[in-house]
């Protein structure tokens, strides 16, 4: 999500592999223990370690089950772990699976600086490591699986303009973004501001205030939103949110002041969460990351790195990253995302990603007849 170039379709499509149904396996394993309770292969060990689960559903409800499925039929053996957001416990899981022999290291980290430093303590150790969807800016880890989050970014600006075209010269719009630490959250920054900054600085669009959340925390996102809003006379038309955690937190506020469902509400991740709320008019729009393919590529690369193909590796991570940090290109995977309002949340549900069940709830379910989801 740079001198940021996107992969070629060509490569996504190359990377069909026999994996699971999407979502279909949401059990956690979470313990601070390193041994394995996901690896069942012969294979080379690839250890594994996703960084939270307070701010996010994702991580254990579909990047978990996805992962251990896809490096599985890639014949590897995984050990796949969540920090909980300690970066304490990121460094120990490491360790622990260095000590145990992984061949290969995918990380999601809580931020650059960890990351850096288990890049480098694994790679001294001869271990390939990948970073998974979010880059660790001024790190050594050699390849890099994501989405283009700057394109991620563009999208919700788009969102946001598409939505608000129609209100008049100077329509205020309050950001809340992810956190700072995290360059995902920087690159949608970059990627919604192509889209956004020109309507601001030609006063159709006023930005009342941008303002980044620690740790992507959802209920300080809903705190910050209110004072921004209450600091502003409680005139908001359009709300940038930077995941679908803080959009929720947006919406939690503005039904307080009975402004949800008029004032346009952006997100991220295409979680049941969200794309109810999206039904309901509650928020405007939500990105769809397609995570299988995203885990596909990354076992996919860590298959070839165990095998000590770099050229093969090399091959598939056509796209280019730029770490600005370290003043380096990074060898990339990039998969595109899409843009969805309530009339295309069918596509996520037909992509597996989520259950109809999931979404279609009492106060959604009209919608879901409508629009033909079930």
């Amino acid at each position: 999500m740079r001198s940021k170039t996107l992969a070629s379709i060509a490569v996504t499509a190359g990377l069909a592999l026999a994996v699971s149904a999407c979502g279909a396996n949401t059990s956690s394993g979470t313990g601070g223990s390193t041994e394995s309770n996901t690896g069942s292969g012969t294979g080379a060990k690839v250890g594994v370690i996703l960084p939270e689960t307070k701010t996010s559903a994702r991580w254990e409800g579909f990047d978990k089950p996805l992962l251990e499925a896809a490096l599985k039929a890639e014949g590897l053996d995984p050990d796949i772990q969540n920090a909980q957001g300690d970066v304490q416990k990121f460094s120990t899981l490491a360790d622990g699976m260095i000590n145990n022999g992984v061949k290969v290291l995918i990380i999601a980290t809580p931020n650059s600086e960890v990351g850096a430093s288990v890049a480098k303590k694994a790679q001294a150790q001869g271990i390939q490591v990948i970073d998974y969807d979010r880059l660790n800016t001024g790190g050594t880890s050699s390849y890099y699986v994501s989405f283009d989050n700057v394109k991620v970014g563009e999208l919700q600006g788009q969102g946001l303009a598409d939505a608000l075209k129609d209100k008049p010269q100077g329509a205020n719009v309050i950001e809340i973004e992810g956190a700072p630490t995290d360059n995902n959250a920087t690159l949608f920054a970059d990627g919604q501001k192509k889209i956004l900054k020109p309507l601001y600085d030609s006063g159709k669009l006023k930005l009342v205030q941008s303002q980044p959340i620690d740790d992507w925390d959802n209920q300080k996102g809903g705190q910050v939103f209110e004072q921004i809003l209450t600091g502003n006379g409680g005139k908001v038309d359009g709300v940038v949110a930077a995941n679908d955690g803080l959009a929720g937190a947006v919406i939690t506020v503005l039904k307080k002041v009975g402004l949800n469902g008029k004032v346009p509400v952006t997100g991220q991740d295409a979680t049941p969460d969200g794309l109810q709320a999206v039904l309901r008019g509650d928020q405007y729009m939500t990105v769809f990351k397609p995570i299988k393919e995203e885990a596909e590529a990354a076992a996919k690369l860590a298959g070839l790195l165990a095998k000590g193909d770099t050229a093969g590796a090399d091959k598939l991570a056509s796209g280019v990253t730029k770490d600005t940090k370290g003043n380096r290109d990074v060898k990339s995977v990039l998969l595109t995302s899409q843009l969805i309002t309530k009339d295309k949340v069918k596509t996520v549900v037909d992509a597996g990603f989520v259950k109809a069940s999931e979404i279609c709830v009492a106060d959604t379910q009209a919608a879901c007849t409508e629009l033909g989801i079930k």
